[in-house]
């Protein structure tokens, strides 16, 4: 160690040849080490005393890692954890992940990387702010000030029965937010229902939301409930709500205001007792001002307004992501956790991510995927990033304003403007729809029409 004062390790595992092991590789490199051999011991141990670094074994005859790791915590708020898994509890490790471990091994133990990793997990524990230490947030992982207080906030909601609109960019984790507050209501045990008012075909969206009667239309041989039924008494979540066309904005807000509608092709009211959340990637606001949604819709929804932040706005809890994606993959494919270099988790860092956190779970899925090694570095993201790993595409020819008049038929132009644009951004279409000032809905028709590759451009 470089410190003149060593730093301080609690090695916990109820397997005496691991624990002698671990003590004797930290005590080589200058650590000041003390041990035990169960949950109970290591409790009593952290009794007045402070540890700079907990490595604890997950699973123990009288208890669990996590379980060592908040009594750690509850001494001192700013020891790092490393947790020791076998592939046999590797979910555990996801968990854990979302209770605050900074990191996992896999047994057998590499000593090299045991040094590596207790490196960097001391150096991210002294950079983590004071507010990490709050309570869980369901499925959404990260420490970073600006989430905390978004999580503060929808904490705050989820004990009202108040409607909520998060206004958030793509995949910044809006629904996640919405499930969570949802678990955290005393609605928690009714349903959650969730509707993407951009993905149902314009002319199904009413009949989805609100049900049908039978012989509403052609091919409706039975009644239906809608979505807004199946979740009385829990919550239901209209995501891209600002997709939802205006001929349906008020009987969406009726069904607001009183909790009752029609179904389609009835008469008699359907009453509910519901939480609605709205999600939105756009600004309602700005599209009340272009004519583009109800006012009072737009004020009927944002009775309690929430937004999470971009990733590049949280670029700290970049590596905390990376690794909970890590596991959460090893998890699933049940194969052995990889270890992510210092200046892979870095050159993660550096990046843009326009996609948010769904982008970057993308991107570690497909790297974790391909490149076939256990060691996740530097070389990996480049290879990524700079082509190695993926075909060159040339570039869409321009098409000229001249060609453009010449006699040129307007589909064909329509469609090479819309490839050009959806080339330009990267196949994001959220981008795209915005660039060429058309609804996201819009879009995935004009996509279907003209026969483009549709994974292609997801």
């Amino acid at each position: 160690m470089t410190n003149d004062a060593p730093s301080s390790v609690m090695v916990v595992d109820d397997e005496p040849g691991i624990r002698t092991a671990l003590r004797a590789n930290f005590l080589r490199h200058g650590w000041r080490v003390e041990t035990a051999s169960c949950v109970r011991e290591a409790v009593r141990n952290f009794e007045g005393k402070e540890f700079d670094l907990v490595v604890t074994d997950i699973r123990m005859p009288d208890g669990t890692g996590m379980e060592v790791m908040r009594s750690a915590r509850q001494s001192s708020p700013g020891t790092a954890v490393i947790l020791l898994t076998a592939y046999g509890s590797v979910p555990d490790a996801v968990s854990a992940m979302r209770d605050g471990a900074l990191d996992y091994l896999t047994k057998p133990i590499s000593f090299d990387r045991l040094q590596a990793t207790a490196a960097q997990v001391m150096h991210r524990a002294k950079e983590m702010p004071a507010e990490e230490e709050v309570a869980p947030a369901g499925d959404i992982v990260g420490r970073a000030p600006a989430l905390l207080r978004a999580i503060q906030r929808a904490r705050a909601a989820a004990s009202t029965g108040a409607d909520v609109l998060v206004e958030a960019e793509s995949g910044t984790g809006k629904e996640l937010l919405a499930r969570f507050i949802h678990d955290s209501s005393d609605r928690s045990r009714k349903p959650f229902v969730a509707v993407n008012c951009a993905a149902v075909p314009e002319s199904l969206l009413e009949s989805e939301l609100f049900g049908h009667g039978r012989g509403a239309f052609t091919g409706a041989v039975a009644a239906k409930p809608g979505k807004f039924e199946l979740a009385d008494g829990g919550t239901i979540l209209l995501d891209e709500i600002g997709e939802m066309p205006l001929h349906l904005q008020p009987k969406l807000l009726r069904a607001l205001q009183e909790r009752e509608f029609e179904r389609l092709g009835e008469g008699r009211s359907v009453k509910v007792d519901i939480r609605v959340i709205a999600t939105t990637n756009v600004s309602l606001g700005a599209m009340v001002e272009r004519g583009q949604f109800r006012a009072d819709l737009y004020y009927r929804l944002n009775v309690i307004p929430l937004t999470l932040p971009p990733l590049r706005e949280r670029r700290e809890d970049i590596p905390i992501l990376a690794r909970h994606f890590a596991v959460k993959f090893a998890a699933h494919q049940q194969t052995q956790i990889p270890h992510l270099h210092q200046e892979f988790l870095e050159r993660l860092q550096s990046h843009s991510w326009p996609g948010n956190v769904r982008e970057l779970g993308n991107f570690m899925r497909r790297v974790l995927t391909l490149s076939g090694t256990h060691e996740i570095d530097a070389g990996c993201f480049d290879m990524e990033f700079q082509g190695a790993a993926r075909p060159q595409l040339a570039p869409p020819a321009p098409m000229s304003p001249s060609a453009a008049v010449a006699g040129i038929p307007i589909r064909q132009v329509e469609r090479q403007h819309l490839e050009n644009t959806l080339a330009l951004t990267d196949g994001n279409r959220t981008h795209a729809a915005e660039m060429l000032g058309i609804s996201l809905r819009t879009l995935r028709n004009k996509i279907r029409e003209y026969g483009l590759p549709p994974r292609r451009y997801a």
